[in-house]
């Protein structure tokens, strides 16, 4: 596997799981930064207010280096442990995963609440798919008006995104490339006359 490829989910994924009468609702969710995790956490509090937990987990990072987990009242270890293992086994990052649980009135015990927690969360996953992402540098490169069409011939050959760019007696380019084609990519602009690379 490409050392900078991380897996992200394609889109949102719903579940839910019945256990003696309790329900468990499931949602995958994209997710930005710890933040946007938040406020999403907030919401589905005030949506499923009449429900008796709302547990959570997320992973972001192309390397899953930032993680959080709530169990929201449940016995410690029993919702957001599970729900953060089924993340990491599934292989993506930048998500949150939400289980939401009308209680039934039977307790379920320990080992009863981790296996539902993990079977939600999987099926919320499952339902939401996953998609190849890699992980980006920035370039920022300065050039004459005269080097401007090698510049532009290079970016679209290498289909580089361009970030921002400036026209004037001397232009500036921010491109976004592929990680592990950011030295490649930076040997090809100094091969192009005028092109000086700032960062």
């Amino acid at each position: 596997m490409d050392e900078d490829v991380y897996y992200r989910i394609e889109k949102e994924g719903t579940g839910l799981y019945k256990e003696k009468m309790s329900r468990f609702l499931s949602f995958a969710l994209k997710i930005e930064n710890a933040e946007e995790a938040k406020q999403f956490v907030k919401m589905y509090q005030n949506e499923y207010h009449d429900s008796r937990h709302v547990c959570w987990a997320f992973l972001i990072g192309p390397k899953g280096e930032e993680w959080q987990l709530n169990d929201n009242g449940e016995p410690s270890g029993t919702a957001g442990k599970p729900i953060l293992g089924q993340i990491r086994s599934f292989g993506v990052t930048d998500v949150l995963v939400i289980v939401v649980r009308y209680f039934g009135g039977i307790k379920l015990g320990t080992p009863g609440l981790i296996a539902a927690y993990r079977e939600a969360a999987r099926e919320a996953l499952e339902n939401s798919g996953k998609k190849e992402c890699y992980e980006t540098e920035e370039i920022t490169i300065e050039f004459s008006y005269i080097s401007a069409d090698g510049v532009m011939k290079l970016v679209k050959s290498k289909e580089i995104e361009v970030k921002e760019r400036q026209f004037d007696n001397v232009c500036k380019m921010v491109i976004v490339v592929r990680k592990s084609e950011a030295d490649e990519i930076r040997g090809k602009l100094k091969k192009v006359e005028g092109v000086q690379i700032l960062a």
